[in-house]
């Protein structure tokens, strides 16, 4: 029996050490994931790859013609068209890293993303998604020097602050991808390789990792935090001085106009936070409702962006049908 307990002892460190070299293995030899997308019946896989072309044809012609529009109408050569042709420009590219991956694989038996796919899902996205909550932010701060202070808006707006919160956001949103990319890609991933989503995402693929997530959580939170809360509070305090001084407007026609020229953006701020608030906080045993908001904030937000802004925007429908019109007599 000692002799029996004794090989015992002494195998359980070359067992330990045999898990750990698996482990490391696994996590090198990762060379491919693996995503479920929709868990629906195979004859629905038709009706939703037709959703998806239809909604990314129509994310590729409203922002392309958005983009063309702004840089075409010299009356559009304003600050808040410059903001929001850099989110049209934005909401173009990120629809792009995740729409033709996920219609492909429709289609596809395997539903497979290489490793390197993955971590271009992962850091694109993230670097998109975070550069629109900014640009957001920084239009939200032009409308409240456009309403707050008018006569001081083409010096406090000039060309070089806008460009740098523009090149601001994009940096934000470049340090924050390479933080959450590099945290993400650095777990040890030995358990599956299918990822429970239809594209490459943070949360589903620390599922799949068998290492110890509660630091990476609380930098996930804290990363989230330092992104999330300031852009929040600047929408909010800007609208509050927003709605202060239209109440201040006496005639009913000047607050319609002011409200008018907000309408658009606080649809669009509502419709991209609401889906992300939705999308992390809902727990992690309803995967289907986390892909639904992830849906919602990844396609369709970027599809409604320019209509939003073409229907309530009276200067972007004239330069439309501006242009439309002198395309019309080139024919």
């Amino acid at each position: 029996i000692d002799q029996s307990k004794t090989s015992l002892f002494c195998l359980m460190p070359l067992q330990v050490s045999a898990m750990g070299e698996k482990g490391r293995r696994n996590h090198t030899e990762v060379t491919d994931f693996i995503l479920v997308g929709f868990e629906v019946s195979p004859e629905l896989h038709l009706l939703l790859f037709l959703i998806f072309l239809l909604v990314y044809v129509m994310i590729l012609l409203g922002n392309v013609g958005m983009i063309a529009i702004i840089m075409t109408d010299p009356r559009l050569n304003t600050p808040m068209y410059f903001f929001l042709g850099n989110l049209s420009f934005v909401d173009l590219f990120y629809s792009s890293v995740i729409a033709p991956k996920a219609m492909t694989n429709f289609w596809s038996e395997s539903k497979s993303i290489s490793f390197a796919g993955c971590v271009a899902q992962v850091f694109l996205f993230a670097l998109f998604i975070v550069t629109e909550g900014f640009l957001l932010a920084s239009m939200a701060y032009d409308r409240f020097i456009a309403i707050c202070n008018p006569l001081l808006y083409s010096v406090q707006m000039s060309a070089r602050l806008c460009t740098q919160l523009v090149a601001g956001s994009y940096f934000c949103g470049c340090i924050s991808s390479v933080l959450q990319t590099s945290m993400t890609f650095t777990l040890s991933f030995c358990a599956s390789r299918a990822i429970d989503h239809f594209y490459c995402d943070a949360r589903p693929l620390q599922r799949l990792s068998c290492s110890n997530l509660f630091i990476h959580r609380m930098v996930s939170f804290t990363l989230a935090t330092i992104i999330i809360l300031p852009t929040i509070i600047v929408i909010i305090v800007s609208y509050m001085y927003i709605v202060s001084t239209v109440l201040k407007i006496r005639s009913t026609e000047g607050r319609k106009k002011a409200f008018s020229t907000c309408s658009s953006h606080l649809g669009v701020v509502s419709v991209l936070y609401g889906a992300v608030f939705f999308m992390y906080l809902t727990p992690d045993r309803f995967p289907e409702l986390s892909k639904v908001a992830s849906l919602c904030y990844s396609l369709v937000t970027p599809m409604l962006n320019p209509l939003i802004y073409s229907l309530r925007n009276k200067d972007v429908k004239e330069a439309l049908k501006k242009l439309l019109e002198k395309k019309n007599s080139l024919l």
